[in-house]
């Protein structure tokens, strides 16, 4: 089997083969399906390796003292040749996984074979194939709980076990300081208990997480704004409990806590930061200062942990294996909900890689797990969490674009004649080089004889079958009701030509994953969605002056829709869908091409009817884009105006008429004419490239499809009431 092992001494990480472990008295052999990495823990043991002998012993001073006493009992040759050989071999990595029981041991009779559990251990829980786990170090998942979640169950398990030091009590306030992975839990957990929560991070994009997650008020430690919340929270007197759950070797942390704390408050460490107590501060205030060792009492005793000898409930109440199953318990229950903290998933097989690129500050992530091959890893999403699958793009042949003599126009053909398409496409297009309209199809003749008259359509019929056996027809524009784009652009696909679909491409699952078939039946991937605003000159200025992105970001985007008139055909759901479903696309698009990735999980709530839409994105590298889709607002409102925050910077747009980027310089656009320029043109242009050389689509496939799974996945988390993870195709 496969484990990853680092070697202390070179610093060195591999993906080593392994002899199976056997399966011992006492316990299971698990194998795995999914193991959590510790961003914190773990990376700081990665670090420490790739240190010089120097830094490892200033890294660990507690290491050295043990050196030294050896070199008292046994000399200096000895204790060098066995501290050489401790750090010149393989040690494990991990702590914290989910997988199902592959063999039970003598003695156990409380799982079975098949069973899904969820392993803790620094030398049980190992990031490996396969684990063999004492009695006291798993918990059978409950039923309907996702693995992917359930490995989350030892650091769980650490933030639990904080929150119970803490002794919180109903109404109380609380500070936790720190919200990386640990301190994310600790929050939701404390919320859970009717706990206010302030969090402080310098991080905006966890406290913004953090806020969601459900703490009242998150801001910069260095600044202001966590003391003035907590001042108003407590009435000036300090908050109740202090959670340290911080790292690295700043005493900020420490001072903080007896800052903010009231008299006789609680201070429970967590984390891994520096404790100089300034002692007129906590000897003044009385501070109760707590620490929390890792899961829970049986921690670091031998005879719970391996021989398996639970503590007397009476006597113990919570203990490592209780809080395991105690989270998983909440997890269960919607109680704590892990799925927003998951930044990135790797294929085992990529570990390495994965390590590196953590180390390296490459992939900036909060919590990065490990998906292991085979069917343990198989995850069907929990019950009441909703799941909507991204097909995968798949083309069953070649078919190129074909070949056009040069100089010929693109000969383009509109189904539909609309609106919108006479109103903001077929204007560019008419007066476009290059360009001949050859036939508009309509249901009714009259419409298509308007079209054909105000824009030259060299022809205008009713019937589509034979313009798409038109074999000098180059593309078909797509510009009917909602409910019908799937069908026609399948149809337009199968029959050779190029598509351009106004938004949305599809209304349903199963009309995304018709159009995608088509695509492999016929091996034309050759489609345009009408997602315009990548397109607008003024966003795509804006973005590049933005410049590139080191770590996540934070966007909000407010589309201020206003009120459909009466009699609209938007308001035919049964048949059209539903608003969001129709233009939501327009706003996902946007904010997944600036933040230059595809999202893994949706979250939307609504106010009474549905009216109001909160739609919140989440992204591979952690990032986060909320949509507020609002159609309650002044009419004399900007319709959008978006806000891009990421390494220092903001990038800010005013409705397409102003952008203005703010960083070591600032830079704003100048105001533009009435007329936003929202893209069409632009796009339209790109299409028509395309089709005309034959290259590349202006957006690929598979994020047009992202991004209708992403817009239908909005109607199916209102109805859960839970995230909705969006899952590639298998």
């Amino acid at each position: 089997m496969k484990q990853v092992v680092q070697n202390y001494k070179s610093g060195e990480l591999a993906l080593l083969d392994v002899p199976v472990p056997g399966c011992k008295p006492g316990g299971v052999l698990v194998r795995s399906a999914y193991s959590l990495i510790s961003t914190g823990t773990e990376l700081m043991k990665v670090s420490e390796a790739g240190m010089s002998m120097l830094g490892k012993a200033r890294s660990r001073p507690d290491q050295v003292a043990k050196v030294m006493q050896s070199v008292a009992t046994n000399g200096v040759p000895a204790t060098y040749r066995k501290v050489m050989g401790k750090l010149d071999s393989y040690t494990p990595l991990g702590y914290s996984l989910c997988g199902v029981v592959e063999q039970v041991g003598d003695g156990i009779d409380d799982v079975a074979v098949g069973d899904l559990v969820a392993c803790a251990g620094n030398e049980h829980a190992l990031h490996a194939e396969l684990n063999w786990v004492p009695r006291n170090l798993y918990s059978r998942v409950p039923d309907g709980l996702a693995s992917r979640h359930a490995a989350f169950g030892t650091v769980g398990s650490i933030a639990l076990q904080g929150v119970r030091q803490g002794e919180p009590r109903l109404g109380e306030v609380a500070l936790v300081v720190g919200l990386g992975l640990i301190g994310q839990l600790v929050v939701q957990l404390l919320a859970a208990s009717g706990v206010r929560v302030v969090g402080a991070d310098p991080d905006p994009a966890r406290c913004e997480l953090a806020e969601r997650m459900g703490a009242v008020a998150c801001g910069d430690p260095a600044s202001a704004a966590v003391e003035a919340a907590v001042a108003e929270l407590t009435g000036g007197l300090g908050v109740d409990q202090v959670y340290l759950a911080a790292g690295g070797g700043s005493n900020q942390p420490v001072e903080l806590a007896a800052h903010l704390s009231r008299d006789r408050g609680r201070v429970v460490d967590i984390g891994k930061c520096r404790l100089d107590l300034p002692w007129n501060a906590y000897y003044e205030k009385e501070l109760d200062v707590r620490f929390s060792r890792s899961y829970g009492p049986g921690r670091y005793d031998p005879e719970y942990e391996l021989q398996g000898r639970d503590y007397p409930i009476g006597y113990v109440r919570w203990t490592e294996r209780r809080n395991l199953a105690c989270f998983l318990d909440l997890l269960a229950r919607g109680r704590v909900d892990v799925e927003p903290l998951i930044s990135h998933i790797a294929g085992f097989d990529d570990a390495v890689d994965t390590y590196r690129r953590l180390k390296d500050g490459e992939l900036k992530a909060l919590a990065v797990l490990f998906r292991y091959s085979g069917d343990a890893a198989e995850d069907p999403g929990p019950a009441g969490s909703p799941s909507v699958t991204v097909p995968a793009v798949r083309r069953g042949g070649t078919a190129p674009a074909p070949a056009r003599a040069a100089g010929a126009p693109v000969r383009l053909a509109f189904v539909g004649a609309g609106n919108y398409a006479t109103s903001m496409l077929l204007p560019h297009l008419a007066r476009r080089d290059g360009v001949e309209l050859s036939t508009v199809v309509t249901t009714t003749a009259l419409s298509a004889a308007n079209a054909q008259r105000k824009f030259g359509f060299a022809g205008a019929t009713t019937d589509l079958d034979a313009v798409l056996g038109d074999k000098s027809v180059d593309a078909v524009f797509v510009v009917t009701r909602h409910s019908s784009h799937a069908d026609l652009t399948c149809k337009a696909l199968l029959a050779g030509k190029a598509v351009f679909v106004e938004k949305p491409l599809a209304l349903t699952e199963d009309e995304l994953a018709k159009v995608l078939a088509a695509v492999e039946e016929s091996g034309n991937d050759r489609i345009q969605v009408g997602f315009n605003r990548r397109f607008a000159p003024l966003l795509r200025e804006a973005k590049r002056r933005f410049g590139a992105r080191t770590g996540p970001a934070s966007l909000r985007y407010l589309v201020n829709a206003g009120r459909l008139d009466h009699g609209s055909w938007y308001l035919q759901q049964g048949f059209e869908g539903t608003r969001f479903a129709g233009e939501g696309g327009h706003f996902i698009d946007t904010a997944s091409w600036l933040l230059d990735a595809d999202p893994v999980s949706v979250y939307a709530v609504a106010t009474s009817g549905n009216e109001d839409l909160q739609v919140v994105l989440r992204y591979p590298d952690g990032s986060t884009a909320t949509i507020s889709y609002v159609t309650t607002g002044a009419a004399g409102f900007p319709k959008e105006t978006l806000d891009l925050v990421a390494d220092g910077r903001v990038l800010q747009l005013d409705d397409f008429v102003r952008a203005s980027v703010y960083g070591r310089k600032r830079w704003v656009s100048s105001r533009l004419p009435k007329a936003r320029d929202k893209g069409q043109s632009a796009e339209l242009a790109s299409f028509v490239k395309a089709v005309r050389t034959g290259g590349p689509m202006p957006v690929p496939l598979q994020s047009l499809a992202a991004t209708t799974a992403a817009t239908l996945a909005v109607r199916a988390g209102l109805a859960g009431g839970a995230p909705v993870t969006l899952a590639a195709a298998r």
